[in-house]
């Protein structure tokens, strides 16, 4: 069994309300097309995705609206911060595995809203997707994401980072 942590309820009612509201109702929120949702040789489905930050690139402009799960994390240096959005598909559809870098670190996913898809971790363990909950675990492991079915997207925030 992997060795990962379950956090529900993540952030207080109120921030989780207001990054809530930011990221799934805000009209101003860019997301951006990808081909692929493991890695640019697969053919596993599409997504959206806004990067907050990249250490090699610094933070979009809507950082501030992360920055209370990056307060709450006990990172030493974070990789990368990027949010989400999988589209809603009739069946659900399990993307590729992959790792998010060839390293070892650590992985932080805040599930932003509910719905029927879910995270698989290399041992085959799934994690549900309720809003406000928080899966700390090794994302040096193999694990993939899926679509949903019974919400227009499927929405997280992944954080990469070294402790």
């Amino acid at each position: 069994m992997l060795n990962y942590k379950i956090v529900d309820n993540f952030l207080p009612k109120k921030k989780f309300k207001e990054l809530q509201k930011e990221i799934i109702l805000s009209h101003e929120f860019p997301w951006f097309y990808n081909n692929s949702t493991s890695n640019s040789d697969s053919k596993d489905g599409y997504y959206f995705t806004h990067l907050f930050y990249w250490h090699k690139a610094g933070e979009s402009r809507h950082y501030n609206i992360i920055k209370p799960i990056v307060d709450k994390l006990d990172a030493e240096f974070i990789l990368r911060i990027k949010a989400n959005f999988y589209p809603r598909t009739h069946q659900i559809q399990e993307h590729g595995v992959h790792t998010d870098f060839p390293f070892k670190h650590k992985g932080f996913i805040i599930y932003i809203n509910s719905n029927d898809g879910f995270t698989r971790l290399g041992d085959g363990t799934i994690i549900e997707t309720i809003e406000n909950r928080a899966l700390f675990f090794d994302s040096s492991i193999p694990h993939n994401s899926t679509t949903c079915t019974n919400a227009e997207g499927r929405i997280n925030i992944n954080i990469n980072y070294l402790k």
